[in-house]
């Protein structure tokens, strides 16, 4: 492609699609319900993260997090997502939970 054909087409670029347009918008909106829901799951674990300093347990708990990957790999199946990609989603949150949980225990303040 040369300049005065890219510059064709940046003056006039191809029209999107109305089907598209409605994936990219259904998309838009499950990525915002996602941000808030994660956003409220990790609320509540920063008060899970709180209790368990004032309790003086351990940050990670391996066994309830080998129940909820069971769980949702289970839950991933039946509903048509593949169940690895789902355990790789859980770890990546539950690996940040833990940090935050760390973070709470070392706050001299719990």
């Amino acid at each position: 492609m040369n300049t005065a054909q890219a510059e064709a087409i940046a003056a006039n670029p191809p029209q999107t699609p109305a089907e598209l347009k409605e994936y990219r918008a259904t998309i838009d909106n499950i990525d915002a319900a996602l941000v808030h829901l994660l956003a409220e799951r990790f609320r509540c674990t920063q008060k899970v993260g709180q209790l368990k300093a004032r309790l003086d347990l351990p940050p990670a708990d391996p066994e309830r997090e080998a129940q909820q990957v069971a769980r949702l790999q289970a839950l991933a199946v039946s509903s048509g997502l593949d169940p690895e990609f789902a355990k790789k989603f859980l770890r990546f949150i539950v690996d940040e939970v833990i940090r935050h949980h760390e973070a709470v225990r070392e706050t001299p303040s719990r």
